[in-house]
Order: structure tokens, then sequence, then C-alpha cells
């Protein structure tokens, strides 16, 4: 199918285009698109680590406020920067070398899918974890997240239903919040994120409450009414309710699960490994959209479960009932293991796939010569 985005933010169209279409003049154009795709995503995945390595628990900004380098946040800064230019350019750089393939098209919001969750867990390690004065529960962590991966969900859900990929407002608005958050940390120190900002509440419940707001208010709305205005025009791509609901049943449960998982687990697991226990969600959550993105691609219907919610309900189940007892913990680390493996795995072969049937390189604007 033709690929078609509509993006109506003023920041985006008054702002942030003009520069990448400043920026995108520099670009050789013998580099694949793709491979700048991978490039943005490689960039927040080395930061992603790097701040794990320093923060591995989401404690170092609220203890020790110095243990976290100076040039990290610096670099958090450049490399979000850097990724979110390269993701707003790909396309551009495709249409540019008459390069543009439904692979590339994938290959984009496949990794964003991916990326978007990165984004968040490491922006976490700014406002640190509760400790009592300052900081950011891990359930308010676990909440904001689902919320933004909802959000994100919500725009395939809509192009799976319309054919069109209204880009969210709120994505350009994040990534400039994210960049200016990681040079005011880097210039003016983790301290900033403690002090109350305005009658009693902090920056980060600021955040917080713009979030929850742009979701429940702006995003959604606006999907359902999209949606609702191509019923009216009769331009749906799915007559019955039931298909065009069903790419949301496989999130809906594995987002039940998660949170009875949160909620019911004897050892609090989301409390003892915050930093695991959210990158699972952030790996699961993206398959299961890649799933939903491939079929609105290929006009298929995605599948009503995802094999992914079975062997997490085994889990969810074995660690509520308190079969697992102490190995909660390690049971939660191979679990997490295996569907990273799993979804690698699958983008490695969805990309093979689609190379050879498309004829093209995945990484090379060279054409691939037939047998």
């Amino acid at each position: 199918s033709q690929y078609s985005a509509v993006d109506t933010n003023p920041l985006s169209v008054y702002i942030m285009q003009p520069i990448w279409n400043k920026i995108i003049k520099i670009v050789p154009l013998w580099i694949a698109p793709n491979l700048l795709t991978f490039s943005g995503f490689v960039m927040i995945l080395f930061n992603y680590f790097l701040i794990s390595f320093y923060d591995w628990d989401y404690t170092a900004s609220g203890t020790s406020p110095g243990l976290v380098p100076t040039w990290v946040w610096l670099f958090s800064a450049f490399t979000t920067f850097c990724a979110y230019a390269l993701d707003s350019i790909d396309g551009k750089h495709a249409r540019r070398t008459q390069s543009s393939t439904p692979l590339g098209e994938l290959f984009d919001h496949g990794l964003d899918s991916w990326a978007t969750s990165i984004f968040v867990l490491s922006f976490f390690s700014v406002c640190s974890r509760d400790n009592g004065k300052t900081g950011v529960s891990v359930y308010t962590m676990y909440i904001y997240l689902s919320i933004v991966l909802f959000n994100f969900m919500c725009s395939h859900w809509e192009k799976y239903n319309t054919g069109v990929l209204f880009l969210p407002w709120g994505y350009d608005i994040s990534q400039v919040v994210l960049i200016a958050a990681y040079l005011l940390t880097g210039t003016v120190g983790v301290e900033v994120w403690q002090k109350p900002l305005l009658f009693g509440y902090y920056i980060t419940d600021v955040l917080v409450i713009l979030l929850i707001g742009f979701s429940l208010f702006l995003s959604f709305p606006q999907t359902l009414y999209n949606i609702h205005r191509a019923h009216l025009k009769k331009t749906l791509k799915n007559d019955s309710l039931y298909e065009g609901l069903l790419p949301l049943v496989s999130p809906l449960l594995l987002f039940i699960l998660l949170t009875v998982w949160v909620v019911l687990s004897p050892s609090n697991i989301l409390a003892k490994q915050p930093r695991l226990f959210l990158w699972m969600v952030g790996v699961t959550f993206s398959n299961v959209i890649c799933k939903v993105i491939i079929c609105q691609m290929s006009g298929t219907r995605p599948e009503l479960f995802h094999w992914f919610l079975f062997p997490l309900a085994l889990v969810v189940y074995a660690a509520i009932s308190g079969l697992l007892g102490g190995t909660e913990e390690a049971v939660l680390g191979v679990f997490t293991a295996l569907v990273t493996a799993a979804h690698v795995h699958y983008g490695v072969c969805v990309g093979r796939q689609l190379s050879e049937h498309l004829n093209i390189y995945i990484f090379s604007l060279k054409k691939r010569v037939q047998e």
C-alpha cells in the first residue's frame, strides 16, 4: 500500500522541518535511508546502556547527585537530538534517492516502536525513583511508560483503520522536551529536578500531568475523531467493528497481564528490578505492535492472540501464585532475555524476507543481482 502520513504540528511544520531540510542536504546520496534510521536507533540504545551502567536501579539522581557524570547528560542530549534528526530525515532521504520501499517504512516504524520505550526509560534516570523526599515512584514510571506506548499504539491502530498515519503532536514536543531536560541536567545538575517548581509541584509532576493530559485529551480523541471521519467518508479499511478493534486485543491483554504481575507480585518485582521489568514491557510491546504494523501494510488480519501472551501468562501465574518463590527475579531475567532475543530474531527475519522479496539490500542502495 502507498505510504501516507499527515503532520499538522506547528512545532514540526514551522521550526523542525526547515531544520531537517537543511540537514538533509549534507547527507551523501549513496547512503541508504535505512542506514540513517538504524544509526539513530543504535545511538539511543548505546545511550540507554551508558546511563544504565551508571544508574542501574534509578536511584543515582536522588541519592548521590554526582554519580552520573555531567558529560553523560550532555551526551544524552546529543544522541537524542541525532536520533530525532535521523528519524525525521530518513523518509526525506528515501524520496530524494528514489528508494522509498515498504521495507523502509517497516524498518522506520518498527524501530520507533522499540525506541519509544527506550527514550522513556532513559529519561527516568533524570527524575530518579522515589526516595521519600523527591523522585518518581516505580509505579508512576510503569503508568507513564504505558501511556506513552498506548499513544504510539493508537496512531498505528488508526492507520490500520484509515490507511493514513496522523503523526501525533506529542512526538516532536516530547523529543524537544527530552533534549531540553538533558541539557538542563547537564548544565545545572540533577538537583534542578529535586526542587519544587510551582506551588510545591516538581518539574517531573508537571511533565507527568502534561503527558496524561496530552494523551487523554488530545491524542486519543483525535484518533477516534479521525476514525469516525473515515467512517463517515466511507474510506475505512475494515467493514466490521470486530475487524477494526482486532489489533487492540493483544496489546490490551499484554497490559492486563503485566499490570497483574506488577500489582500482585509477592516479591514486589517492579520495585526490585525496575530497569529489567520496564525493558521487558517495552520489548514485548514493540513486538506486538510490529505485527500490527505488518498487517496494516500488507492488508492482512492480525492474529487475535500474540504468541508472547502465552509464556507471559505462565510466568505471571507462576509468580503471583507463589510458585516461583525466591526465583521470581531470576525468572524475570531469563524471560526478558528470551523475549529480547525473540524480538531481535523476528526483526532480522522480517528484514531479510522483505529484502529478498523486494530485491533490495537493507543497508545499501545497490540493487541485488537477480538469481
